[in-house]
C-alpha cells in the first residue's frame, strides 16, 4: 500500500471513529455493611444486588464494597448522604425521630414472614410514604423488613412476671417501645454489639429474629428463646444511594436499575431473610438453647400491652399529613393478599 493511500485510510477511519457515539464511561460505586461479610444481608442482598446492578447496565455500573463501614450503624444514612458511602442501608429504628412513617412495618401483628411483611410494606411505602419525603437527602431504592422479632434470654421466660425488670437489648423504634411496655429495662445498642452485651452482664437478653442469634453468634450466651406467632415486632429497613451519584449516572442505566429496585428489593431482601431465619432455627435446635412457645396468656399479655404503641403510631404517622388510620388498614389487608399470592 503507498504511503498517500495508507494516508487516505488512515483519514477515512479516524473520520469514522470521530462520528461513532460514545460508549457510556464506566462508573464504579462503593458500598458498604455494618453487619459481617458472611451475614446474609452483606452477601446475599448488598452483593447479589450489586451483581444483578452490573448486569442489568452491561457492566457500566460496578460496586466495590468497603472493608470497613465508614460510621456507626446509626450513622449511616448521613454516610450516604455526604457521600463517604455511595451505597448502603439501615434500620429506620436506629433514626425513630426521622424515620417515623417506617414503623408502620415495625408494628406488632404484621407477617408472619419476611417476605410478606416486606412486600406489603414497600406496596405500601411507594403508594403513600414516599412523597412525605423522610429519605429526602438520599435517592431510596427500596424497603424491607427482617423476620418476626422474637424474645431471647439468659434465663427462662414462662410469663409477664419473668420479664420485668430484665435488661433487654433492642434495635430501637417499636422493639424498644415493646420491651419497655412489658416491664423490660430497655437500651438501644447495634446488633454487632450483642455478643459483647450477653457475656458480660450488661442485657439480660434480646429482641431479635430467628437468624441475628446465629450471624452474632449469641447461642452460646442464651438459655431461652421465647417465639411469639408472627413475632412481637419487625424492623424496617431503607436501601438507599448517594443523590448526587445517583444523579450522574446515565439516564439508560438510572433505568435499569430502577426496574430491579423497589418491590424486586423487597422480595430479594425477605426471601433471603427468610431462608436465614430456617437456617437459624435449624441452627439453634443444635445449639441446646431451649426453644419455648410462648404461651397463650404471655401472648395475650403482650397483645395488650401493645396496643397503645400501635395507636402512638398513628397519632405520629398522622402528624405528617398521612391517614394513619385508614393506611394500617390497608397494610394488613395487603398482608393478607401478599400471603395468599403464589
Amino acid at each position: 500500500m503507498s504511503k498517500a493511500r495508507r494516508v487516505v485510510l488512515a483519514v477515512l477511519v479516524g473520520g469514522v471513529l470521530a462520528a461513532a457515539p460514545p460508549a457510556h464511561a464506566q462508573t464504579t460505586l462503593t458500598m458498604s455493611s455494618w453487619v459481617s461479610p458472611q451475614h446474609h444481608i452483606t452477601a446475599v442482598v448488598l452483593q447479589g444486588w450489586a451483581n444483578e446492578a452490573e448486569k442489568v447496565t452491561n457492566g457500566r455500573v460496578k460496586f466495590q464494597m468497603l472493608p470497613k463501614h465508614p460510621s456507626a450503624p446509626p450513622g449511616t444514612f448521613d454516610a450516604v448522604r455526604e457521600g463517604l458511602v455511595d451505597l448502603s442501608y439501615v434500620t429506620a429504628s436506629y433514626t425513630p425521630a426521622r424515620h417515623i412513617l417506617p414503623m408502620l412495618a415495625e408494628l406488632p401483628g404484621a407477617g408472619e414472614t419476611a417476605l410478606v411483611n416486606s412486600v406489603a410494606y414497600s406496596r405500601i411505602y411507594w403508594k403513600h410514604f414516599h412523597k412525605v419525603g423522610e429519605y429526602k437527602g438520599v435517592k431510596l431504592l427500596g424497603v424491607f423488613t427482617h423476620g418476626p422479632g422474637q424474645m431471647f434470654t439468659r434465663r427462662p421466660v414462662s410469663g409477664i412476671a419473668d420479664v420485668q425488670g430484665l435488661k433487654i437489648r433492642t434495635g430501637g423504634g417499636i422493639a424498644e417501645q415493646v420491651a419497655k411496655a412489658l416491664g423490660a429495662s430497655a437500651f438501644v445498642k447495634p446488633a454487632p454489639e450483642s455478643y459483647e452485651l450477653l457475656s458480660s452482664g450488661v442485657a439480660d437478653g434480646v429482641f431479635f429474629p430467628l437468624e441475628s442469634i446465629i450471624s452474632f453468634k449469641l447461642d452460646t450466651v442464651l438459655e431461652q428463646a421465647t417465639l411469639f406467632p408472627g413475632g412481637m415486632y419487625s424492623s424496617a429497613f431503607g436501601f438507599f444511594m448517594n443523590e448526587d451519584k445517583w444523579n450522574k449516572l446515565p439516564r439508560p442505566d438510572q433505568e435499569a436499575i430502577e426496574k430491579i429496585s423497589g418491590e424486586h428489593i423487597a422480595r430479594l431482601a425477605g426471601a433471603s431473610w427468610d431462608e436465614a431465619d430456617r437456617k437459624g432455627m435449624e441452627a439453634l435446635k443444635k445449639s441446646g438453647v431451649k426453644i419455648v412457645n410462648a404461651n397463650p396468656e404471655l401472648a395475650a399479655e403482650v397483645k395488650k400491652r401493645s396496643a397503645p404503641i400501635i395507636e402512638n403510631w398513628i397519632k405520629q404517622a398522622s402528624a405528617k399529613g398521612v391517614d394513619a388510620g385508614r393506611i394500617l388498614s390497608e397494610f394488613r389487608e395487603e398482608l393478607k393478599k401478599v400471603a395468599a399470592e403464589k
